[in-house]
């Protein structure tokens, strides 16, 4: 990881909502406290164990959010993309706990890390920023429930249908093994093996070792929108 005081010839509180909105004296405050992280694909953002003390804005990349079970078992709980700050982050450092979920790099990312005194101080002088955090902490709880929703009620072929047309982004091709998709989901390599085989014979998708091509989008999407 590489960390440095942020120099960027861009202003990078334009990127996101709550900043870009604020008085250009306190976004020069922000310019000066904040520092830039930068992360390969691949390495852990941040852990269990660890008390956070800088709020996370993501400046470029994707973050995958999960926790584990003692068992070994992963559930992808959700993603950060470019322009959302890390909602558990917020929460840990609000409540000055220690992170009980995992955060990695799905692709190389950048991050923006505001220091928790700035934080503690923006929050209590500006409403438009103090909107801004807890906005994204109500969306994202919402999403998690939704999650919880899912896995305790959801049908498994309707949630694995949308689950591979969310991670083809408009492509044919996805690169995911049946274990990664069962953390997706939170459910059993072997539950997703049978489902995916069970596409396969339905003309839906077809499969090579660590690959997953879509055939038929509609009738994956028919499915992902039916209950």
């Amino acid at each position: 990881m590489k960390l440095a005081r942020l120099r960027m010839d861009k202003d990078w509180t334009e990127a996101f909502q709550g900043t870009r909105a604020l008085p250009r004296s306190v976004r020069d405050r922000m310019l000066r406290a904040a520092k830039v992280r930068r992360y390969r694909k691949g390495h852990q953002v941040f852990g269990p164990h660890n008390v956070p003390d800088s709020l996370l804005f993501l400046l470029d990349g994707t973050i995958r959010v999960s926790q584990s079970s003692d068992a070994g078992r992963e559930i992808v709980l959700y993603r950060v993309v470019a322009g959302e700050s890390c909602v558990l982050t917020t929460a840990c450092m609000l409540s000055e706990e220690a992170y009980n979920a995992e955060g990695h790099a799905e692709t190389d990312v950048t991050i923006i890390s505001l220091p928790k005194p700035s934080f503690d101080q923006l929050v209590a002088e500006e409403p438009v920023f103090r909107s801004f955090v807890f906005a994204a902490y109500s969306k994202r709880l919402i999403d998690l429930l939704r999650v919880v929703d899912d896995v305790a009620f959801g049908r498994i072929d309707v949630r694995l249908a949308a689950r591979l047309l969310a991670l083809a982004k408009g492509q044919d091709e996805i690169a995911a093994t049946h274990q990664q998709l069962a953390s997706e989901l939170g459910t059993a390599r072997e539950v997703v093996s049978r489902v995916v085989h069970d596409f396969q014979k339905r003309g839906f998708v077809t499969q090579t070792r660590g690959h997953i091509r879509i055939v038929d989008r509609s009738a994956l999407e028919k499915l992902a929108e039916s209950i």
